[in-house]
């Protein structure tokens, strides 16, 4: 068997090819741009051996592989991912404590050579690109929600000082009226001198939704006797502040919108789950990629950083650990996002939720166990292609 190891870097990278029944480097460790030349150079490496069983392997981190596994998979090469956990783990083992470009090379071409190490690498496919740009939306929404919530809390310190009354006319913060409000007046000193046909103009609602429960009259006496203080300097930045949640809330919706549409094409039996949404199903098709991945449900856990840990010692068991964590962030996150929901709209998950409050776990020990009973099902359902059924629950 010839194995050809390649370690991954953001300009370069370096291939070693070795005849695995001879132990002989057939490519001593070799660098190659990211680039087109770079990538002609590497045909032409791999061409001799490409019909003698050629493995080719590298290590799934960030993103800089993604275009060189692209085009060896477009040339048919049977490529593997490694976990650079694992190749970190075979380097102490073997004693080395220095990490080069060099050396990795060739231990990834190692790794690939031997059955019993099947566990470190697997092998992908050009399904690994199919979720791609499902991928790149639902990680750019997390982002772009990561980005509100500072803005959010900014524009509050601002309220704070400037109209600490306001929010208490709100069910919520930041509908269509509560920031058209705040970027007229910004300030309950500027609402008190208004005119109260200006009120009334920024009040108005158009659209969908609820109009507010309050009058004109209601917000100007509220502002009259806010204890709030002037503050022109405050002013200006919950402008701006405004400015930024609105321009980030407008790319958040459009991205939405889009997640929305190739989620109906998508069409996966997973929503047809209740409680699961086109986000939160689209999310956790784009992180599992393809479900043959898995060949159980425990691995698809493991993955997600949502299998309990287990520590245990000659006198010691523990008998209450948390998660791993040792997984997909973006996958767990969303997972526990929904599980709510999921609960809330599934009598057997319901009962399994009192079940484990009774036996004495906390609140969120019970979401875990639901989380991982929806993993189970989310497994069964993408690699039967079945649709939800709670009978089967029971």
């Amino acid at each position: 068997m010839i194995t050809s190891g390649i370690d991954i870097g953001k300009n370069s990278h370096v291939i070693s090819v070795i005849d695995q029944d001879t132990g002989v480097p057939l490519v001593k460790p070799t660098s190659f741009t990211n680039n087109f030349e770079g990538f002609k150079k590497l045909d032409k490496i791999l061409e001799p051996y490409s019909e003698k069983n050629l493995r080719v392997g590298m290590e799934d981190t960030g993103h800089y592989h993604f275009n060189l596994l692209h085009h060896l998979l477009k040339e048919g090469y049977s490529t593997y991912l490694i976990n650079p956990s694992k190749t970190d783990a075979e380097r102490k083992l073997t004693g080395n404590i220095t990490k080069n470009d060099q050396q990795d090379s060739m231990q990834i071409a190692d790794i690939l050579a031997y059955p019993a190490r099947k566990k470190l690498y697997r092998k992908v496919d050009m399904t690994f690109f199919s979720m791609d740009e499902q991928k790149s939306l639902t990680r750019l929404h997390a982002d772009l929600t990561e980005q509100l919530c500072p803005i959010g809390n900014k524009i509050q310190k601002s309220l704070d000082i400037l109209f600490p009354e306001y929010n208490s006319l709100f069910g919520g913060h930041y509908g269509k009226t509560y920031m058209k409000i705040l970027m007229t007046f910004k300030s309950a000193a500027n609402i008190a001198e208004a005119d109260i046909t200006d009120i009334k103009e920024a009040m108005k609602h158009n659209g969908r939704g609820r109009g507010v429960s309050f009058t004109a009259e209601d917000l100007q006496a509220l502002a009259r006797n806010s204890v709030a203080q002037a503050n022109k300097g405050e002013e200006y930045a919950l402008e701006a502040r405004l400015d930024q949640y609105t321009v980030v809330a407008e790319q958040l919706e459009k991205v939405d919108k889009k997640i929305e549409e190739l989620s109906k094409e998508t069409n996966s039996p997973m929503l047809t789950i209740p409680g699961i949404s086109h986000l939160s199903c689209t999310t956790i098709l784009a992180e599992i990629r393809c479900i043959g991945n898995f060949n159980s449900a425990a691995k698809l856990t493991k993955f997600a950083g949502v299998a309990p840990k287990h520590y245990e010692s000659s006198q010691f068991d523990a008998k209450h650990c948390s998660i791993s964590k040792k997984g997909n962030k973006y996958l767990r996150k969303i997972l526990y996002q929904i599980i709510t929901p999921v609960i809330n709209n599934n009598k057997v998950f319901k009962d399994y939720y009192d079940k484990k409050i009774s036996e004495g776990k906390s609140h969120r020990c019970a979401q875990g166990h639901c989380v991982r009973k929806l993993l189970r099902i989310i497994f069964h359902i993408l690699a039967t292609g079945e649709g939800f059924d709670p009978d089967k629950l029971k």
